[in-house]
């Protein structure tokens, strides 16, 4: 692995993002954006990749690096679409909550170059994708199940692949994608850029890299574990009879909400009691089809529901601006996950909040989960109408109405199968097609 190199902010100040070497286009739709300066990730690491050189980045969560390697991406592939129906940029991400950010976020800009951009995603139309992929696209953000199905489906050709960005590389090693990103990476040409994000670079991600990036360039802008300034940290502790009651008080706080909790089936719970008390709340989590978490997202960005309610699947790739609080429910199970779902609030400068639930028998392996991820919290004892539980978290007693159901839409009418469809040896079928048409046996899991 070659040494990683902390960047520091020059002497004379941050570079403009036209000293950084970006297309005129590029800049025009980043002042209309808002955009007036770089964030660090994006000074240390794009005048690197725009020159060609292989990357590995390594920044906090909600640092800027979406558009750190997106900008990158699209500026190298920007001037020359003879290879339109491939595509040409390839980013591969572990959900699908973080390949449709990352396509919100780089829009913008495909645009002002006159590029295309699209997601392969599972819970998705195979054939729509398919169908996309064969007009022809120039930037494919994926998740490696899906991709995986595409081309072993032969719908997506990936021969044609400049550049490819790996966002996330620890998370795909956790989820056990690494020996599908690998077969991925061996359909793109090997002599192809590669940018590398991760928050750990060791293990199976250290051998992904020593694999297949050339001679690359190594950028961090702060620890792994450091704690963001803006970013206060805080373990309440609470008698287990008395959680779900100060769960409810803290949801009923005016603001916008993250309450992470560990299994779905625990989301859908709080999120009833939530309801039943006056608390709107939505759900996240993997069980969910891809419109219901599309919709939840929509509903909790929009301000419709101040309270989103999720499993892990949320802690990466959902960038909603003005996350006040974030509650870890249940407890994280490691460090990462602390700091990956603590990192949905203080995004780019902002300040936050987060909160640990701790009941008296998870103290010391919470005491030494936040050690580990470099974490220092004020710890603070507190029930139900707490002042102490008020001045923290904003809690308040919660109005007790119980929240409407939003009304299901009528089902659409199912339409009468041709004679003969769906028999054997009528060559066709009879429902959607599936993701690919593989067994489920000995496969990793899905991007949630």
């Amino acid at each position: 692995m070659p040494p990683e190199v902390l960047w520091t902010v020059p002497e004379a100040g941050m570079p403009s993002f036209a000293e950084l070497g970006l297309p005129e286009p590029v800049l025009r739709a980043l002042t209309a954006g808002g955009f007036t300066a770089p964030f660090p990730i994006q000074a240390a690491t794009l005048p690197e990749t725009l020159a060609g050189h292989d990357l590995l980045g390594r920044g906090q969560t909600g640092s800027g690096k979406t558009l750190a390697f997106g900008l990158a991406l699209l500026s190298r592939l920007a001037g020359d679409r003879a290879q339109a129906r491939r595509p040409r940029g390839l980013v591969l991400v572990p959900t699908r909550e973080l390949a449709q950010q990352v396509v919100d976020a780089v829009m913008p800009y495909a645009k002002a170059l006159g590029l295309t951009v699209t997601s392969v995603v599972g819970g998705m139309s195979f054939n729509r994708q398919a169908a996309e992929l064969q007009r022809g696209i120039d930037l494919l953000v994926a998740t490696p199940g899906r991709l995986t199905d595409h081309t072993n489906q032969r719908t997506c050709d990936l021969s044609a692949i400049e550049v490819t960005a790996i966002d996330e590389a620890d998370r795909m090693a956790d989820m056990g994608f690494l020996p599908q990103v690998r077969a991925i990476l061996d359909l793109t040409p090997a002599d192809g850029q590669r940018l590398l994000f991760s928050a750990t670079l060791d293990g199976e991600v250290a051998t992904l890299v020593r694999r297949y990036l050339h001679d690359p360039v190594t950028r961090a802008v702060a620890s792994a574990t450091a704690q963001v300034s803006t970013m206060e940290h805080h373990l309440l502790v609470v008698d287990t009879s008395a959680k779900p009651r100060v769960v409810t008080e803290i949801a009923a706080r005016d603001g916008r909400t993250i309450l992470f909790v560990r299994t779905k089936h625990g989301v859908d719970r709080l999120v009833k009691t939530l309801r039943r008390d006056g608390i709107t709340a939505v759900a996240l989590h993997g069980g969910k089809a891809q419109n219901a978490r599309n919709r939840a997202i929509a509903e909790f960005k929009e301000g419709q529901a101040p309270v989103l309610v999720a499993t892990d699947v949320a802690a990466r790739g959902i960038h909603v601006d003005d996350v006040s609080l974030v509650v870890h429910v249940d407890p994280p199970a490691d460090p990462k996950d602390y700091l990956h779902r603590a990192g949905r609030t203080a995004r780019a400068g902002e300040s936050g909040t987060v909160v640990t639930m701790v009941t008296p028998p998870e103290r010391r392996e919470v005491d030494r989960l936040t050690r580990l991820a470099g974490v220092r919290a004020t710890s603070t004892e507190v029930g139900p109408g707490d002042a102490s539980l008020g001045r923290i978290t904003g809690a308040r007693t919660p109005s007790g109405v119980p929240v409407a159901e939003a009304p299901k839409p009528a089902p659409t009418p199912r339409r009468r199968a041709a004679p003969g469809a769906g028999r054997p040896g009528s060559g066709r079928s009879v429902g959607g097609r599936s993701s690919g048409g593989r067994s489920g046996a000995g496969r990793p899991r899905r991007a949630a």
